[in-house]
């Protein structure tokens, strides 16, 4: 076992600070890298100590190994917490800090490497014996031979990235005739997105549903899973909204698909946190999805109703100490949810909105987590991702998680750019999410930006109705006030009386 004094956080924003505060808890020194526009910005002025390591493209400070290493020397860090996101799940970033013999808090190099390859981790799955949607468990190297295949899973298929994810490199074909220009196009992207171009394709699922489990393995051998999340809320493929426990699974469903995450990450002997993602679809079916080698941006849901602290496990297992705990002791109660606050204007295809936050005043009260990255009158730009903060909140039952959302939601003051606030909102209210009857087309299904403006409409009447009413009893007031000799004559007589 290896003590772990100073932690180097190869990141930014909002999951730099998370880590950071654990750090803390657990008596660690901290180190923060930061590029020049990040000079000032709070995970710096939390950090121990600080590194500049060079302007706002990521591709020359964020994603530059020497640069991040050369940080962890000169701080004397002995080990690195990559967050999510950059170089997260950099397989030859994870080897590096390993020859370099600084401790990377993630999985090692190989299992980042085959889960990271789509069509690997495809391969291993079958030998696993883990369901997956039926499809090429390799890349497309014929053409012809893709749409035969095609052909015979029948339509409509996914066309789909390799390597990376988001929902880069991602095509839904309906019909034979867009097959080859679909395949095009998902190559471009990839080729763009990740520098590979492979691809290879899957039945697309009709109402899938996206359920994930995330586990935890240290390095003796045990791994557990700390239960189930859903992610169905999404756009571009991208989560928005998340929430735990998974509201459509069964005892038997949950246990069913917890054993196969654990398979999955026992599969390519993985160590420390990771999320073994799956789809469900109408008929209860569930398939392998693809395994993120890193922590979720939806952990706290997970912390929430387990109440573990996953950064917290995540370093007890970089220092090659046991779980301490059995999975048997694994409890989930209440129920969370989690709604991240994105820099975008909902009502013009969720497009990235920049400018100086000239308010940011977060909710507060009983039940109500806000992890930010930002303050009031930073700047949020186009060089990183637009998220402003992840807003939790948990409660005892689904539905009290929800209506304590729709209050924060309605505390939350933001100014200056425009946020997915009113989209979120407007979600915690749908008939269709409250009743649990939902999946991964919500949005285009059930939302687009005028809606918001009906809802907003709505929420003006029912002002205007308050205000009526609050004017109404002034005036009555005010004729009281008049006749108030008389009143306090009738009140004295009814007490009188009383007595």
């Amino acid at each position: 076992m290896a003590e772990i004094n100073k932690i180097l956080i190869a990141n930014r924003g909002e999951i730099a600070l998370r880590v950071i505060r654990t750090c803390k808890d657990l008596g660690k020194q901290t180190v923060a890298v930061y590029s020049e526009p990040d000079a000032g910005t709070p995970h710096v002025l939390q950090a121990d100590e600080s590194v500049c390591i060079g302007p706002a493209a990521s591709s020359q400070s964020y994603l530059v190994f020497d640069k991040i290493i050369d940080a962890a020397r000169k701080t004397g860090a002995d080990a690195i917490h990559p967050g999510y996101g950059f170089l997260s799940e950099n397989a030859d970033f994870a080897q590096r800090c390993r020859d370099e013999e600084i401790i990377f808090i993630g999985p090692g190099a190989e299992a980042i490497r085959v889960m990271g390859d789509k069509t690997r981790a495809r391969e291993l799955m079958e030998q696993a014996g883990v369901p997956f949607p039926p499809g090429t468990t390799k890349e497309i190297e014929s053409e012809e031979e893709a749409e035969r295949i095609a052909k015979n899973i029948g339509f409509p298929v996914l066309v789909k990235a390799a390597a990376g994810g988001g929902g880069k490199g991602m095509r839904i074909v309906h019909e034979e005739s867009e097959f080859k220009s679909s395949i095009k196009a998902a190559r471009s992207e990839a080729r763009n997105a990740f520098g590979d171009d492979r691809v290879y394709i899957e039945k697309y699922l009709v109402e899938p549903r996206h359920v994930e489990f995330q586990i935890i393995a240290d390095q003796h051998g045990n791994v557990l899973h700390l239960y189930d999340r859903e992610c169905s809320i999404q756009r571009r493929h991208q989560k928005v909204v998340e929430e735990a426990p998974c509201t459509i699974l069964t005892d038997e469903l949950r246990a069913e698909m917890a054993e196969a995450a654990v398979s999955v990450a026992k599969s390519c002997d993985y160590v420390n946190a990771g999320t073994i993602e799956f789809l469900v679809d109408k008929q209860r079916n569930f398939y392998f999805l693809e395994m993120n080698t890193r922590l979720q941006v939806e952990h706290p849901v997970t912390e929430l109703i387990t109440g573990f602290d996953l950064v917290e496990l995540q370093i007890l297992v970089a220092e090659g100490k046991k779980l301490p705990f059995t999975q048997n002791e694994v409890e989930k109660n209440g129920h969370a949810i989690e709604c991240r606050i994105y820099a975008e204007n909902s009502r013009e295809n969720f497009l990235p909105d920049t400018g100086s936050l000239s308010k940011h005043r977060i909710p507060a009260g009983n039940g109500v987590r806000v992890d930010a990255g930002v303050e009031e009158g930073q700047e949020i730009t186009i060089n990183y991702d637009p998220m402003i903060s992840k807003l939790c909140t948990y409660a005892s039952t689904r539905e009290q998680a929800i209506n304590r959302m729709l209050r924060a939601l309605d505390e939350y003051e933001i100014a200056g750019v425009r946020t997915t606030i009113p989209f979120c909102k407007f979600v915690m209210k749908h008939k269709a999410f409250r009743s649990t009857n939902y999946d991964t087309h919500f949005v285009p299904e059930h939302f687009e930006g005028k809606k918001l403006d009906e809802m907003e409409d709505v929420d003006k009447s029912v002002q205007a109705l308050a205000a009526a009413l609050l004017k109404t009893a002034g005036e009555d007031e005010a004729t009281a006030s008049e006749n108030g000799t008389e009143m306090k004559s009738s009140k004295s007589a009814w007490w009188m009386n009383r007595r």
